[in-house]
């Protein structure tokens, strides 16, 4: 398994794993696929800011990805990132979200970013919550109830990972440029 940047001739295979997510699971709340066109606007996004945005591809098939996106629009904001990971339902357990997600963590760390929000759907999203916390993300709280899904409500798990020192000292980068808003 390889992890690479994702480029445009990966949009087809990003949007066939989110839509199996947004069609049978809780980690978004996307409640119709939105489509290729879509998934690739989002990957040159997420790149546009020098985020990672990557694949882990086997045998020339791409199984998962994940990406780091700004946390929000404010440049207040422009140290921190929330990060996202998916993975084929036929490659879950294998590794993949595990790989991407560090790769994505590590570039993250490389830009001299502060810290790395999880948002994740369902508090019940143990697979993703257990991700997390391997990878050294602590809780820092839920959500309850903020979503509607597949006839029910959802809640949003929240957590963090500290990079660079965190708020231990100063940032020594100008972080991401972001606008107003």
């Amino acid at each position: 398994m390889i992890i690479r940047a994702a480029t445009e001739a990966d949009a087809e295979a990003l949007a066939a794993i989110y839509d199996h997510h947004v069609l049978t699971g809780f980690g978004t709340f996307e409640l119709e696929p939105p489509g290729v066109a879509w998934m690739d606007a989002k990957r040159r996004d997420v790149q546009r800011h020098g985020l990672p945005f990557l694949v882990a591809e086997l045998g020339r098939r791409v199984l998962g990805y994940a990406y780091a996106g700004p946390f929000r629009p404010r440049p207040g904001y422009r140290y921190t990132v929330e990060d996202s990971v998916y993975v084929a339902p036929d490659a879950i357990g294998r590794g993949v979200g595990r790989a991407t997600l560090a790769a994505v963590l590590d570039q993250c760390q490389a830009l001299g970013l502060r810290q790395v929000v999880a948002v994740i759907g369902d508090s019940g999203n143990e697979a993703s919550i257990g991700l997390h916390r391997a990878l050294g993300f602590a809780d820092a709280g839920v959500v309850r109830d903020v979503g509607f899904k597949h006839g029910r409500w959802v809640d949003i798990v929240m957590m963090q990972k500290p990079l660079n020192g965190g708020a231990e000292t100063l940032p020594g980068t100008p972080g991401l440029a972001l606008g107003g808003g």
